[in-house]
C-alpha cells in the first residue's frame, strides 16, 4: 500500500510521467532474438531486446511482452534491473530514461531527470548498469554515478567521480566492506568511496584503487573481483588487484548469482563457486552459432542472451542442450519494406541509403520474415544463401495476386529472387533475364508489382532499360533513355504503380520527379514529369499512390502533390501537379509543407495513410482536407517517428506500419466496398445488455462503395440515417461510414441511447439502386 501511495504522489513531480497503455488499438511486433540483458526476480527471467522487453515464467513457460503499446518509450534499452524487495522492474536506455514497471500494474513510470539534465552531454547519458543496496540503487552511467531511492521513487545524489570532479564513464558498481566500488572507464580505473559519507559527491572523498579500463566489479560471497578490459580478472584484496585470470575473448559482462561468480565472454560464459572454482562452462555450439551478451542463473539452469536465437536455457550440471527461449516476431526490427496479400505479410530489412546507394553495416546480409495468418516464420539469412549465393541488401517483395505462393525477393545486389511456397527456387541475373548490372555485377533491383494478369513488373537502377517485364516465363525491358541520361548514379527508383485502367505505369525516381511509361500496344509512350513548371516541390520522388478515384498521389523529399488526371497522362500536353492546400486557424497553408514523405497508402475508405521521416504517421481523409490521426512517438505506440513502409488490410481494417525501430499494426476498424449489398450483415446481433456502444459500437459490414443507410424502429420512426462520402468516420456523427464498414454508436436523432427492441437497417446502393434490408436486435 505504501508503495503505492508513494507512486501516486510522485506523479506530480516535473520528472516523472505516466505512460499511456495502448493495447486496444494497436498491437507490436517485435524482434526478440537479439537479447542485451537478462535479470530474474519472482520466479521470471526478464530479456531485454533492443526497445522491448519479453517476460517468461520459469513455471509454467508462459511469456509476456512489454513494448510501446504497453507503455514503454521505444528508446534503445541499456540495461534492466528486477528488485524483489519493492516488486518491480528498472529500466534503463541509451539515452538517459529511467522506466519503472510494477508487478501487476499496468502503468509504465518514466523517470526523465537524466534525460533533462542540459549540463550531461547525450552521448554521456547512457544508463549502464543498477546495483541495489538496501532501498536505492546506484546507476552506473557514462558520466557518473547517481543514486535512486526505489521507496520513494524519487533522485538522490549524482557523484562526478572523475579527475577534478569531472565526468568519467562508469560501467559498474559494488558495495563491499562498507564502500561502493566503481569500474570506470576512461582510463578511471577502479575508485571507491566510503559509504556512510554524507558528502560522496565531494570528488576528493572518492579514492583510486587502480588506473586502466575496467567494465566490471561485483561482490561474490565477502569477496570483491574486478574485470578490466584487457581481459583480465581480478580479486581485490584489501584494495590490491590479484590477477586471477585473462580470457581469451573479451567478456561482456560480470555478474554473482546464488553465491556463483558468473563471467559472459562472446562466446563462453564461465561459473565459479565461491572460492573461484570453475564448476561450469557454457560453449556457443554449432547449432546455435551465435554471441553471448548476458547471463543469469537459477538452481539449475542458466539463461543467456543471445545475439540471434533470443534466451538459450540450458542445465548448469550439463550444458549440452539448448532450449530456445522467445516470443515469436521478426527477425529485426529495422524493417525496410513490407508486402500484404491476403493475410500474408512479407518483410525485408536489407534496404538502400538516402542517395540509393549500399547501406553497408549488418543490413547486407538478413533474412525475411513473414506474418502469415497471424504466425510469424522467419527465413534466415543463411537459409536463402545456401540456395541463392550472395543474396545482398534484399530491398522489395511482390506477391503474385494469381499465384500467392509464388513471391519474387528485390536484392540490391544479386538480382531478383523467385520463392515458391517460401523456399528459394531461382535467381534471375543478365544470365537468365533482362536484368543489367550497373557496374561489374550490381544489380540495383527494388521496386516490384503485379498488374491485374499477374505480370510482374520491376525496377533496375542506374541502367539504360531500368523497366523490366516477367510474363510467362519471358523476360522484357525497356529503354528510359529518352528521359534520364545513362550512366547516371542519381538514377535511382522508389516506387512502381500501376494504372489498370490505362495500362500505365509510373515510377518514382531519385531526382528526375515521377516517369510515366506505356507499352501502347508496341509503341511505347514514356513522359517524365518534373521541375516548378509543373508544380513539382523535389525532384527527389519517394513514394507513389493511386488511389480509388485514379488520382496518383506524388510524395517527395519536400511534400505532397496530386495528379488528378492519370486517365490522360499521355493526352495532355500541358500536365501540372498540385498541392493540397488546406485550413489551418484560418490561414491557408499546403499540406505537409516541406515533409520527407517516405509512403503513401490508400485504405478502402480512400483516405490515406503517409508516412514521413521524422514527423511520424498521418491519417487523412480521401481529398486530404482533414487530418483523422497524426500519430508520432508522443502520443502513439510508435517506437519512432520514421515510417519506413506501410501495408494495409483491407479486409479487416489493420495498418500495418514499419518504423526504423519496429512494426506495429493499428486497428482501423474499416474495409473496403464491396461491389453490391448482398453479403451485408450486421454484428453483434442481438445487441446485448452491457454492450459498449461508445467504444465498440454496431457494425454494419460489407456494404458496397456509394450507400445510403437509414436505422428506424419497427413503427419506420427514423433512429439515425447516414451517406458515404458525407458521414465519414471519425466526423463525430451517430452512424458513420467508413469505406465497406458503417458505425452506429446506439443513439437516436435526439442523441439518446436507444430502448430495447428490433431495429430495421435499410441499405440503398446510390449507383447500382440495390437495396436491402437487415433487422437488428437490442436488449438493454
Amino acid at each position: 500500500m505504501l508503495r503505492k501511495i508513494l507512486f501516486i504522489l510522485f506523479c506530480l513531480s516535473p520528472f516523472i510521467q505516466f505512460a499511456q497503455n495502448y493495447s486496444a488499438q494497436w498491437e507490436g511486433h517485435f524482434s526478440y532474438y537479439n537479447i542485451t540483458k537478462v535479470v530474474k526476480g519472482n520466479n521470471k527471467i526478464y530479456a531485454a531486446s533492443g526497445n522491448a522487453i519479453f517476460i517468461v515464467d520459469v513455471q509454467s513457460n508462459n511469456m509476456e511482452e512489454l513494448t510501446t503499446v504497453n507503455g514503454l518509450s521505444g528508446e534503445t534499452i541499456s540495461t534492466i534491473f528486477y528488485s524483489e524487495l519493492y516488486q518491480l522492474l528498472v529500466i534503463g536506455y541509451e539515452n538517459g530514461l529511467i522506466e519503472i514497471v510494477f508487478d501487476n500494474d499496468d502503468d509504465v513510470l518514466s523517470v526523465v531527470d537524466i534525460v533533462d539534465k542540459p549540463a550531461i552531454p547525450a552521448d554521456n547519458k547512457t544508463i549502464n548498469h543498477f546495483n541495489a543496496y538496501q532501498n536505492v540503487i546506484y546507476i552506473s552511467t557514462n558520466y557518473g554515478i547517481s543514486i535512486y531511492d526505489l521507496e520513494r521513487l524519487e533522485f538522490g545524489d549524482t557523484y562526478l567521480i572523475g579527475d577534478g570532479g569531472s565526468q568519467v564513464a562508469v560501467k559498474q558498481t559494488s558495495v563491499f566492506n562498507g564502500a561502493v566500488y566503481a569500474a570506470c572507464l576512461d582510463s578511471g580505473g577502479v575508485k571507491k568511496g566510503d559509504i556512510s559519507s554524507l558528502n560522496l559527491i565531494d570528488y576528493n572523498n572518492w579514492q583510486s584503487v587502480t588506473s586502466g579500463n575496467f567494465i566490471g566489479v561485483v561482490t561474490n560471497e565477502e569477496k570483491l573481483y574486478a574485470l578490466n578490459s584487457n581481459r583480465v580478472l581480478f580479486e581485490v584484496v584489501n584494495d590490491t588487484l590479484n590477477q586471477l585470470i585473462r580470457y581469451d575473448n573479451i567478456p561482456v559482462e560480470l555478474e554473482s548469482y546464488n553465491s556463483n561468480l558468473v563471467v559472459t565472454t562472446q562466446n563462453v560464459v564461465f561459473i565459479y563457486d565461491s572460492g573461484f572454482n570453475l564448476t561450469s562452462q557454457v560453449s556457443v555450439l554449432e547449432d546455435f552459432d551465435t554471441g553471448f551478451n548476458s547471463s543469469v542463473l537459477d538452481s539449475e539452469n542458466i539463461y543467456i542472451g543471445s545475439s540471434d536465437f533470443g534466451v538459450l536455457k540450458t542445465a548448469i550440471n550439463n550444458p549440452i542442450a539448448f532450449e530456445e527461449i522467445h516470443p515469436d516476431g521478426p527477425l529485426r526490427n529495422d524493417l525496410f519494406s513490407l508486402e500484404y496479400y491476403n493475410n500474408d505479410l512479407w518483410c525485408v530489412s536489407g534496404g538502400y541509403n538516402f542517395f540509393y546507394s549500399f547501406v553497408g553495416g549488418d543490413r547486407v546480409r538478413t533474412g525475411i520474415s513473414r506474418l502469415k495468418n497471424n504466425e510469424w516464420q522467419n527465413i534466415p539469412y543463411d537459409s536463402i544463401n545456401n540456395a541463392i549465393t550472395n543474396p545482398y541488401y534484399l530491398t522489395a517483395t511482390s506477391i503474385n495476386p494469381t499465384k500467392p505462393n509464388q513471391v519474387f525477393v528485390s536484392s540490391y545486389y544479386s538480382g531478383l529472387i523467385e520463392f515458391e511456397d517460401a523456399e528459394p527456387i531461382e535467381l534471375y541475373t543478365q544470365d537468365n533475364s533482362t536484368l543489367v548490372p550497373f557496374a561489374g555485377n550490381f544489380k540495383l533491383t527494388a521496386a516490384s508489382t503485379f498488374d491485374a494478369n499477374g505480370v510482374l513488373w520491376l525496377i533496375n537502377g542506374r541502367v539504360k532499360e531500368p523497366l523490366n517485364k516477367y510474363e510467362n516465363g519471358r523476360w522484357t525491358s525497356y529503354d528510359f533513355s529518352e528521359v534520364i541520361a545513362v550512366p547516371n548514379n542519381e538514377n535511382g527508383f522508389s516506387k512502381i504503380v500501376i494504372d489498370e485502367s490505362t495500362g500505365t505505369k509510373f515510377m518514382g525516381t531519385y531526382a528526375s520527379g515521377f516517369i510515366g511509361f506505356n507499352e501502347n500496344n508496341g509503341n511505347p509512350q514514356i513522359r517524365k514529369v518534373e521541375g516548378e513548371d509543373v508544380n513539382m516541390s523535389d525532384p527527389y520522388v519517394s513514394a507513389l499512390a493511386l488511389d480509388n478515384r485514379n488520382q496518383l498521389w506524388i510524395g517527395t523529399l519536400k511534400g505532397i502533390r496530386v495528379l488528378y488526371n492519370v486517365s490522360n497522362f499521355f493526352g495532355n500536353d500541358e500536365i501540372e501537379v498540385d498541392e493540397i492546400i488546406i485550413e489551418e486557424d484560418g490561414i491557408a497553408k499546403e499540406l505537409l509543407f516541406e515533409q520527407f514523405i517516405t509512403e503513401i497508402e490508400v485504405d478502402g475508405s480512400n483516405n490515406k495513410w503517409i508516412g514521413t521521416t521524422d514527423a511520424g504517421l498521418f491519417y487523412l481523409s480521401s481529398d486530404g482536407q482533414e487530418t483523422i490521426f497524426h500519430f508520432t512517438t508522443d502520443n502513439s505506440p510508435l517506437p519512432s517517428n520514421s515510417i519506413s513502409d506501410i501495408e494495409i488490410d483491407d479486409k479487416n481494417g489493420i495498418v500495418y506500419i514499419a518504423t526504423t525501430k519496429g512494426l506495429l499494426t493499428f486497428n482501423s476498424g474499416g474495409s473496403s466496398a464491396l461491389q453490391d449489398l448482398s453479403s451485408a450483415y450486421t454484428y453483434p446481433n442481438p445487441v446485448r445488455p452491457g454492450f459498449n456502444f461508445i467504444e465498440d459500437k454496431v457494425k454494419i459490414k460489407d456494404i458496397s462503395e456509394n450507400v445510403n443507410i437509414k436505422i428506424t424502429d419497427i413503427e419506420g420512426n427514423l433512429v439515425a440515417e447516414a451517406q458515404s462520402r458525407i458521414n465519414q468516420r471519425y466526423g463525430g456523427y451517430n452512424l458513420e461510414i467508413d469505406g465497406g464498414t458503417a458505425y452506429w454508436n446506439g443513439r437516436n436523432l435526439a442523441n439518446n441511447l436507444v430502448a430495447s427492441g428490433v431495429y430495421l437497417i435499410m441499405l440503398s446502393d446510390l449507383d447500382t439502386y440495390e437495396t436491402k434490408v437487415l433487422k437488428l436486435m437490442v436488449v438493454r
